[in-house]
């Protein structure tokens, strides 16, 4: 297999041990998909079973991802100090016994908290899990590797519903935690062989104050995104009130990272226009992908009332697209320029959803999963080069910084996301001024918008990208 094979000048590690290193960061990246897909859809279970409210039981899912956003910044700094392997290693095994105690709780507060340890240990893997691919592999497979990485994670998303449901049906919800023990001590011994120690790059002090104002920013950004989905006016006063912490924090970290001797997150890498284009196009795409998840499951439920199963047998085909399209647009952005091919993938995720936004009232089962098949096909080709081009556009020795700042972009993009549909839905009904489907509607353009954001985002880089090669002429 070529992501294996060695030629002369490879940088990174042999080809067997690269397999090695890949399963590792491809089964964390499956059991993070897997706890946050799979746990959401037994909500209604733990509810029941901790005899608690439906609203205090979704802290099981904000409080990981509260502790996960709030600690991305931190840990892709954090590498850069102490090395890959330690960062990834520790988290894998905080997740994987967090997860033990996730399944041994009894109470909400001990299940929350448990989460929230899952949800920083997920944090030290997820920041730095592309940037450990971009050490391991040479930059020829660089878009190969993120495209089969991109596959794993779409095919994780495609069986989680089903999985989820499945083993609900047969077995406790606590065993949704329990599968990830195995698999996170698989994880750990392969990551503990091979992956590089990758020595501490500095020995200058890190930056506290900048983790500070990072995860204040951070986590005050998630916080005003979730009030801002919930009706109610001290629900918009306590978002508004996050919102003004969020900036406040947000400029101060932005004061303190142009004065700081070595900064948290360093401003230099988006001196890069290439690299600042790439991430605000992934940011606008995600805000796209997070919107459509969370408007979806209304559509097929809520108006045209198909059960929960089905409708997650509605949503596989967006999945399969990217399954189909991720590994081969990877292959090809190590051939061609990445910013095209993700451009070229935008405009047909563009093209997707608008078919979303114009289905009629009664569509047949055939015209969803197509339109939902356009969406992944469009997505697949998109992520993967426009990862390679983050990461291909920042130094190596800044690649955990990049990688945190992928991850970021991934997780407020769709947390923003979600939280628009929840606007829109809570001022319809509010108002009473038309039904919930045009509400669902409305929410699917205004993902097309947001899409149409990302093509010209997108396609002022490539304008860029042609000046440098006229320069470099």
């Amino acid at each position: 297999m070529e992501l294996f094979s060695d030629r002369p000048g490879d940088e990174g590690l042999p080809g067997r041990e690269r397999g090695f290193a890949m399963a590792a960061v491809m089964t964390m990246a499956t059991m993070s998909v897997f706890d946050g897909s799979m746990v959401n859809i037994a909500l209604p279970q733990i509810a029941r079973a901790l005899d608690i409210s439906a609203g205090a039981a979704v802290w099981v899912s904000n409080g990981y991802l509260l502790s996960a956003s709030m600690a991305l910044a931190i840990f892709a700094a954090m590498a850069s100090h102490i090395g890959f392997r330690s960062i990834f290693v520790a988290g894998l095994a905080l997740f994987t016994l967090s997860s033990l105690g996730c399944a041994l709780s009894s109470s909400l507060d001990v299940l929350v908290f448990m989460r929230v340890l899952q949800g920083i240990g997920a944090a030290a893997t997820l920041s730095i899990g592309p940037a450990i691919l971009r050490s391991v592999f040479p930059t020829r497979l660089l878009g190969r590797i993120l495209g089969l990485n991109a596959l794993i994670i779409a095919t994780s998303t495609a069986i989680a519903p089903v999985l989820g449901g499945t083993i609900l049906s047969a077995l406790s919800w606590q065993w949704l935690f329990a599968i990830n023990i195995p698999l996170g001590i698989i994880a750990m011994i392969l990551a503990l062989r091979v992956i590089p120690a990758n020595p501490a790059a500095t020995r200058q002090p890190f930056d506290f104050a900048g983790a500070v104002l990072s995860a204040a920013m951070l986590g005050a950004l998630i916080m005003a995104a979730d009030a801002f989905s919930r009706p109610g006016a001290d629900d918009l006063t306590m978002a508004v009130s996050y919102g003004l912490i969020a900036i406040l924090t947000g400029v101060a970290f932005v004061w303190r990272q142009c004065r700081a001797t070595k900064p948290l997150l360093p401003l230099g890498i988006f001196a890069s226009p290439r690299f600042s284009l790439a991430a605000l196009t992934s940011l606008a795409s995600f805000v796209s992908q997070g919107i459509t998840f969370v408007a979806l499951p209304f559509l097929f439920q809520s108006v045209y009332g198909y059960s929960a199963f089905v409708s997650a047998l509605l949503f596989t085909p967006w999945p399969l697209g990217i399954i189909l399209a991720a590994p081969h647009a990877g292959r090809l952005a190590d051939r061609y320029p990445a910013a095209i091919i993700s451009t070229i993938g935008l405009a047909v995720f563009g093209v997707g959803l608008l078919l979303l936004a114009q289905l009629p009232e009664h569509p047949q089962f055939w015209d969803i999963g197509l339109r939902s098949f356009v969406c992944g096909l469009g997505f697949g080709c998109f992520q993967s080069p426009n990862n390679r081009e983050m990461l291909s556009n920042a130094s190596r020795e800044h690649s955990g910084y990049a990688s945190g700042v992928l991850a970021i972009m991934r997780t407020f993009g769709q947390c923003l996301g979600a939280a628009v549909v929840g606007v829109i839905l809570s001022v319809y009904a509010a108002s009473n001024v038309i039904r919930e489907a045009h509400a669902v509607k409305l929410s699917l353009w205004v993902a097309v918008i947001a899409t149409i954001l990302a093509v010209v985002i997108s396609v002022s880089r490539l304008r860029g990208q042609r000046h440098d090669l006229q320069a470099e002429k």
